[in-house]
């Protein structure tokens, strides 16, 4: 069974940094975008970034200029680098990944990564 694998959260002061990374446990054909959810306690899970296959990427407002998204095609895993952290930026980070397996769309998500930023 295909999955996706975190990994990179953890407690960090604001103001700090955090790479988290999401590996798929096997190359899924037809995957297209890959991108990062976000999930506060009592808040909508919202789109964080993402990246197609061909490097495009988009931002959520309140992240652009601090987190940066990248793709490495050849390891099957997308990069989060989170940068100038606040303390609302804390949330369960989601990996998604998205695309058609001919007529059928394809979605998987990861199990989630808890991002914590307190001083």
């Amino acid at each position: 069974q295909v999955q996706l694998v975190e990994s990179g959260g953890g407690l960090v002061q604001p103001g700090g940094s955090l790479r988290l990374s999401c590996a798929q446990s096997e190359s899924i054909r037809g995957i297209n975008t890959m991108g990062w959810y976000r999930q506060a306690p009592g808040k909508q899970r919202e789109l964080v970034a993402g990246i197609t296959s061909g490097g495009s990427t988009n931002y959520a407002d309140s992240v652009k200029g601090r987190f940066t998204i990248s793709r490495d095609n050849a390891k099957n895993t997308v990069y989060l680098q989170m940068n100038s952290l606040k303390p609302e930026d804390t949330a369960v980070y989601y990996c998604n990944a998205r695309g058609h397996d001919g007529p059928w769309p394809l979605e998987f998500w990861g199990q989630g990564t808890q991002v914590t930023v307190s001083s």
